[in-house]
């Protein structure tokens, strides 16, 4: 059916950025945490990292139900009812006044939203491109890590000008508008259509019998899923822990330094350092993003094995090293390294799914693989302010409500042992995925699992 006159495939591609960029916004989350904080001062640390993991959890678990929706239903009216979500609970999260609230809004609405679109356009484009797997879902998920980059400084203009809190009202309704906006691409192509030129890869001589493709519970019935499952929970503790706590994490090694020369950090100090973060966040974001396009196309040429293993390393490497890197440029390395792996990680999986276990029922498949990401989500952000060790609580000069000059306190130190934790993860990972085999009879259609 390739001769099939269809819609232009590449319009599902630009469908899925548009709707990717606003939903990659949930990585700019700590850059609010300094403003929630003033807004908020009872929360403490670990209450203002349960949003955060609460979005991902809610980001995740979702996706397992509106991927199986989406596959019976189609992408277009699932992810449209996303982009409705998502902006009601931002909109919600902007009258919070207090922990609930906030996070019925921004984490259990906004995660359920994101979930419902995300799915969309992965489970779309893994359809449209069986002859480009890794590229396009590098393609159809880098936008979802160019959020931050796109969002960062919009979130910073607006904090400033409007506050921390009408700052979710504004974001929910361009998000609102963006994703319903892409949605409207979002178009399974014909039942048999295949690329023009393009047929499946023919099996090896003497290869047995596969299986095309798996239902999800065929799926979970296979050690293969668990082990590949338990992987992705790796490489997203490792990118989650980073990503959510890019500002906090920095903050620590600039406070520390000036605190020795003086009792309180001056109020520009402080802003300045708050600002480096925010940059910070910004490169992580600009990394993330190519991460997805540059591993996804490198897994097209080496196999999706080889480059799994090659970004556990890389990823293991910078999280083992991260708490020595006290300096902004050695910072925005090791932040980088995690922020680019873990971009690959996001690329790659969608694809993995559809090389193991096929195509058919991708979006329910992936919605059960990604779970992983909603257990990282848990796990890594908590795990770093919950095994920081406080070497001391930083005074520096805040403003209140008037804009008078207040004395406030940040608690400063070491992350080493949630890094050491993480980074080992990474490394058992990619001895995982050095071992792990297709099922002896269900491989995956499409493109072989290359080793």
């Amino acid at each position: 059916m390739e001769n099939q006159k269809v819609m232009n495939r590449w319009l599902v591609v630009v469908g899925a950025l548009l709707i990717q960029v606003s939903l990659g916004a949930i990585y700019i989350y700590s850059v609010f945490k300094p403003s929630l904080s003033s807004v908020f001062p009872a929360w403490t640390a670990t209450d203002l990292a349960l949003p955060s993991q609460l979005v991902l959890a809610f980001f995740a678990l979702s996706m397992i139900f509106f991927g199986r929706i989406q596959d019976k239903v189609g992408p277009r009216r699932v992810a449209t009812l996303g982009g409705v979500i998502l902006g009601a609970g931002l909109i919600v999260a902007r009258f919070a006044s207090g922990l609930p609230t906030f996070i019925l809004g921004f984490s259990i609405l906004g995660g359920i939203g994101i979930g419902a679109a995300y799915v969309c356009p992965i489970a779309t484009c893994v359809k449209w491109f069986p002859d480009k797997r890794g590229l396009i879902t590098g393609l159809a998920v880098a936008g979802f890590g160019a959020g931050g980059l796109v969002f960062t400084p919009v979130a910073k203009s607006l904090i400033a000008s409007r506050g921390v809190m009408e700052t979710f009202m504004y974001l929910g309704l361009i998000f609102f508008v963006a994703v319903v906006l892409g949605a409207q691409l979002m178009k399974n192509p014909p039942a048999g259509w295949r690329p023009a030129g393009w047929a499946p890869p023919a099996p090896a001589p003497g290869a047995a019998a596969v299986r095309t493709d798996y239902t999800w519970q065929q799926m979970l019935a296979t050690p293969q899923f668990w082990l590949l499952w338990l992987t992705y929970f790796a490489g997203c503790t490792a990118g989650l822990m980073v990503i959510m706590n890019t500002t906090n994490v920095w903050l620590s090694f600039p406070l520390l330094e000036v605190a020795r020369s003086t009792a309180v950090v001056p109020r520009a100090t402080y802003l300045e350092i708050v600002s480096a973060g925010a940059t910070a966040v910004i490169v992580v974001a600009i990394l993330n993003a190519a991460g997805r396009i540059a591993w996804g196309r490198i897994s097209d040429s080496i196999g999706r094995k080889k480059t799994l293993i090659i970004m556990f390393v890389v990823a293991g490497v910078a999280m083992l090293a991260l708490n020595w890197l006290s300096k902004y440029p050695l910072y925005l390395l090791g932040v980088g390294a995690v922020g680019f792996s873990f971009g690959g990680f996001l690329a790659l999986y969608p694809a993995v799914t559809a090389d193991y276990f096929g195509t058919k029922n991708v979006g329910a498949n992936y919605g059960w693989m990604f779970s992983a990401y909603g257990a990282g989500g848990l796990f890594g952000p908590w795990l770093a302010p919950k095994l920081m060790a406080v070497a001391k609580s930083v005074c520096y000069e805040g403003v209140d409500k008037a804009g008078n000059l207040i004395q406030q306190y940040c608690q400063a130190g070491s992350y080493l042992r949630a890094f050491i934790i993480s980074g080992v993860l990474c490394f058992a990972a990619a001895a995982v995925v050095a071992v792990v085999r297709p099922a002896g009879k269900a491989a995956a259609s499409g493109t072989a699992v290359r080793s």
